[in-house]
Formats: C-alpha cells, sequence, structure tokens
C-alpha cells in the first residue's frame, strides 16, 4: 500500500476534525506563507525537509490552546514562528543541532517533543524524539509524512497511536491510554498464610580454640620431655553492637492488645515474640512485606516497637488512631533522621512541637540493622540524640524505656494490615478538567439528585471494570449505596478490613517486582492490583468526602475507552 502524500493525510485529519471534534480543529492555524518558511530557513541557516514544508503549507501548526491538536505525549503541532524561536532556545543550550522541533513538548518545554533531522546525510528528513535532557533518538518513523499518515489512520480507525487512543469529548480531540484489568491476579497475602512462620536461629556452635578428638578432653603435659611453642591465630575483635533503635509508640492508659488494634494487627498472627524472633519473620516471605510490632508495657503508658515492614508511627492517621482518647507519644528514626512527635485526643500536635534532628553521615560503608548490629554507626549523632528523646521521655513523662533490655523479653507481636491513607481534605477543590471533561460545569449545571445517581452508576461501573465488586463486602456496600442506606466503613468493620487487605496486595506485589530475583508475581499481577486499591480508593471518598471531589477521582480512575458517553447515558437516565 503506497504511502499518502503530506497534503492528502492533513486533508483526512481536517475531515476528521470538523466532524467529531470542531472546537480543535478550529485551533489548526492557516497555512503558512511560503515567503515566511523561506525567511526561516534563511535564519536558521538550514534547509527544511519538503515533508515540514508540505506540512506548513497546510497549516502553520496550532495555537496551544487547551483542546488543540496534540501528539501524545509530546504537545501541540509548531509553527513556523515556534520553529525558530525553539530552535534558537535549543543550540544557546548545545541541543539544537539534531533537528528542527516539531511540536512544542509537553508543558510547553522545547525539550521534550518531536523533531525531524535537517542536517544533510543518511537521517536527514527523518523524525526523532527529545525527552529533557537525555540524548536525542530516532523514533520507528522514517519521515513526518508518516506520522502524518499513522495520525490519519488512527482518528479514522480508532487506533493505537504513541500508545493512546484518539476520542472525541464535548468537541475537543483527546487522547486516552488503552486499558485492561486482569481478573484474576497472584495474592501475594494468600501466598504467605501458605508459609510457615521461621522459627528463631539455632545458637551458633562454639568452635573451641584447641580442636581435640571428638568429645575428649586435652591430653595432660607430659613429665620431661621437649618443650613446644604453639603460635595460635588471633582476629581483631569487633565493635560492641550499637544499642537498638527502633521505631517505638506510647500509649497512656491502653493496654499491649488495645495498642495492637489500633495499629491494625492481624489476629492469627498474634504471639509473643523477642526481638530476634520478630525481625527474622518480619523479613521472610510469611510477612509478605507487611509491617511486624511487639507490644508491651512501661510504668502505665502502652508501647508499640516496628521491628520490620514499612514505617507506621510517624503517619498522621496512625497517630490519630493511637491518641483516640488519651495522649500518645511516638520516636521515630530513619537514618540520619530521629523524630519525637506526640498526639492527644486524636489530633497530631503541631509541626512546630516536633523535635526533630539530622546528623552527617560519617563514613561509607552500608547501611541497615546488620550493620548496626557489627558496631558500624554511620550517624552518630542520631544515635546520641535517640539516646536523649529517651531521657525526655523518662523526664516529663515518667515513661523508662530500654530498647536494649525489653529486646530479649517475649512481648506479645502480630503483623499488621497497615491502616489506610488519609483522603484529601474537603477544602481541597476539584479540578476543573478531568481527562477533558469540564467537571466543574457538568457540577454546576446538573442537580445534585441527579449527579449523585450518575456517579452512583459511575462507581459501580468503576468497581465493575476493575473487578472490585468481586468482594462481598464491597458488592454489599454498593448495593447499600444505590439503595441510599448508610455504609460502614470504620476501622475493624469488613468492608475496611478489605479495603486494607486490598492496599497490602498492591504494597507487597510491588515490593516483590522492585526486590527482583524470582518474584512469584508478575507486572499484570501489579496492574490488578494497583486498579483495585485506585478503585477502593475512590469508594472511600464516595462515602467520606463531598460529591464533586470523588467523581473527579472516580472518573478519573474509569478504565473503559467510552466512559463519556456511559456517563452522558447515566446523567440522562439519572
Amino acid at each position: 500500500m503506497s504511502l499518502p502524500a503530506v497534503e492528502e493525510s492533513w486533508a483526512r485529519i481536517d475531515a476528521w476534525l470538523a466532524r467529531h471534534a470542531p472546537l480543535t480543529r478550529a485551533t489548526l492555524r492557516p497555512p503558512a506563507p511560503q515567503a515566511g518558511i523561506e525567511d526561516a530557513q534563511r535564519t536558521l541557516g538550514v534547509p527544511f525537509p519538503p515533508d515540514l514544508v508540505a506540512s506548513l503549507r497546510c497549516h502553520d501548526g496550532a495555537e496551544p490552546d487547551d483542546g488543540a491538536v496534540q501528539l501524545p505525549s509530546y504537545g501541540p503541532l509548531c509553527g513556523v514562528a515556534d520553529i525558530v524561536r525553539n530552535t534558537a532556545f535549543l543550540q544557546s543550550l548545545g541541543a539544537g543541532e539534531a533537528g528542527l522541533p516539531l511540536t512544542l513538548g509537553i508543558g510547553r518545554r522545547p525539550s521534550d517533543g518531536l523533531f525531524i533531522a535537517c542536517r544533510p546525510g543518511p537521517r536527514y528528513g527523518q523524525v526523532g524524539r527529545r525527552f529533557d535532557e537525555d540524548t536525542p533518538s530516532f523514533a520507528h518513523w522514517p519521515s513526518l509524512r508518516h506520522v502524518l499518515a499513522g495520525l490519519a489512520d488512527a482518528l479514522e480507525g480508532g487506533l493505537v497511536f504513541l500508545g493512546r487512543i484518539p476520542l472525541a469529548v464535548a468537541g475537543k480531540l483527546g487522547w486516552e491510554e488503552e486499558r485492561t484489568v486482569p481478573a484474576e491476579a497472584v495474592s501475594p497475602l494468600t501466598r504467605a498464610a501458605a508459609l510457615a512462620e521461621p522459627e528463631s536461629d539455632p545458637p551458633a556452635p562454639q568452635r573451641p580454640v584447641f580442636p581435640n578428638a571428638a568429645g575428649s578432653d586435652p591430653r595432660p603435659p607430659e613429665r620431661g620431655g621437649t618443650q613446644r611453642l604453639f603460635f595460635v591465630r588471633t582476629r581483631r575483635p569487633h565493635p560492641a553492637p550499637l544499642p537498638d533503635q527502633p521505631d517505638v509508640a506510647f500509649a497512656a492508659g491502653l493496654t499491649p492488645a488495645e495498642m495492637l488494634r489500633r495499629l491494625g494487627a492481624i489476629p492469627a498472627t498474634v504471639r509473643p515474640r523477642d526481638r530476634r524472633q520478630a525481625q527474622r519473620a518480619a523479613q521472610s516471605a510469611w510477612a509478605a512485606h507487611r509491617p511486624l510490632v511487639r507490644a508491651g508495657e512501661a510504668g502505665g503508658w502502652a508501647y508499640a516497637t516496628l521491628e520490620g515492614g514499612a514505617a507506621q508511627f510517624a503517619r498522621p492517621e496512625v497517630l490519630r488512631a493511637l491518641s483516640a482518647g488519651t495522649r500518645v507519644a511516638v520516636l521515630t528514626r530513619h537514618g540520619p533522621e530521629v523524630v519525637l512527635a506526640f498526639a492527644e485526643n486524636g489530633v497530631p500536635c503541631p509541626r512546630e512541637d516536633t523535635r526533630r534532628v539530622m546528623s552527617p553521615r560519617e563514613g561509607t560503608a552500608a547501611g541497615g540493622p546488620e550493620a548496626r548490629r557489627l558496631g558500624v554507626d554511620l550517624w552518630p549523632g542520631s544515635t546520641a540524640a535517640y539516646t536523649r528523646f529517651l531521657a525526655v521521655l523518662r523526664r516529663d513523662f515518667g515513661i523508662a524505656y530500654d530498647p536494649d533490655e525489653e529486646g530479649p523479653a517475649e512481648l506479645t507481636s502480630a503483623l499488621l494490615l497497615p491502616l489506610l491513607d488519609d483522603l484529601p481534605t474537603e477544602d481541597c477543590g476539584i479540578p476543573a478538567q478531568v481527562r477533558h471533561l469540564d467537571l466543574a460545569e457538568l457540577v454546576e449545571r446538573t442537580p445534585p439528585q441527579r449527579l449523585r445517581a450518575a456517579f452512583v452508576s459511575q462507581l459501580s461501573r468503576l468497581a465493575a471494570e476493575t473487578h472490585l465488586d468481586t468482594y462481598p463486602e464491597v458488592a454489599e456496600a454498593l448495593d447499600r449505596i444505590h439503595r441510599g442506606l448508610p455504609v460502614d466503613c470504620d476501622q475493624d468493620g469488613p468492608l475496611d478490613s478489605r479495603l486494607r487487605t486490598l492496599a497490602a496486595e498492591a504494597h507487597a506485589t510491588r515490593r516483590l517486582l522492585r526486590d527482583g530475583g524470582t518474584a512469584p508475581v508478575s507486572h499484570e499481577d501489579l496492574t490488578a492490583w494497583d486498579a483495585r486499591d485506585k478503585a477502593a480508593g475512590a469508594l472511600r471518598e464516595f462515602l467520606r468526602l463531598p460529591l464533586p471531589v470523588a467523581a473527579a477521582t472516580i472518573l478519573d480512575q474509569r478504565v473503559s475507552l467510552h466512559w463519556h458517553d456511559e456517563l452522558a447515558a447515566d446523567l440522562d437516565s439519572g
């Protein structure tokens, strides 16, 4: 099949835009005058490839307005003036030798976008790409003629172009990523449930300095005879292990069991563990990258120590849960940063009341818990600050806590299903545009009851296409929403537990893929868990936040390419 001329491709593009996206068609400029093109070539000192001249003679680029003709990921098309201005700018940065810019780039950044090679040689007329400060590379198009033919084919056939599919929304051209969410996904938590928790490390065998025959006593020295001299190889003594300095949270008047409950402990994993047992369990596949904490008591305060997994105690949602009806102090350490924070009656204290220490790094060795056990201290200033903060807790609150003393003790402990992240605040506002839709205008002109009914349907569509509605707790919640009944999503309820489990599945899958090796999960599994977790977030927003805020999230997460037509149908039937 022969490749159409530039003019023929532009005629097809114009016809499709006029029929389906007239507002975008209106952003195309008239043809560039031949004299203007010749002036630009003289100014830049390079001849324009014939395909570029032919394209500019059809349209002198596009106005960079909302809804302009854009190439996905590369921005609006350049006109003659744009080419001259951006080429001069790139040359001033030493980056303009590759060719002439074809697009303005995302965010109007000349360093991001497509270009056409204009220097004599084998690549003359080829289309390449720039991305920020990366070395320019050439895409799979031999010429601008191929680009425009591909764009025309994509518009007419609804085909993938640069990884996106064209859509006409409210008279404007938009580009959507074609997505699918797998119905089945490998569950790291289910796999972990089939594993046994690792036992404690066996005691290391003691090697005698002078080995004798198996189990025999050393021979007594013989009387008389010749004296013999022995040389014994000795090793330089290792530094003493550094003191344990775990993240620890203290809550006045609570029991260790209540402390674990508020943190989201998984009942089936509750049992006594010492620190080494807990740390070994937290690092194993049995934990599936979930946090593990131990809980005890210190002078009228319950405390919990984080022994492995993602940091928890400094999270605002955790501080609120722990401090409900009481007061809480939290001491955390992450590398060089040591923080002492407080909360009372469900309200974290202001940042100015938080004490924070950052110390410079000393040494180049790798850090981490194992390094600390070997006596390697990369941030001695932070180690000292942690000890000082323990003294502050003893002096100001009567909390007598020594991590080294309680480490060998078997304390009640458990894996956590971490609390869900905070939702956006109610006054965060809503975006004016969501996927080419003027959401603010839609909210303004639609009666509240009709708007709510439409987004109840949109939420159900989102749950179906992400397979979130396959979970009975979610299906029941959606049914109650449809019937206008209240939905319980408080902590410890079945719906909250399900949503926290989905978040834990997504986190574990992401960590397994990041760790590499022979991970039992794939990127398709991550796609599935991420989509369900984000859809679960949209459900929470619908239940807890103003409808316009939740509506923006629901639309942003929709998978179907026909979401706009479906929204119109839902509004008509609402």
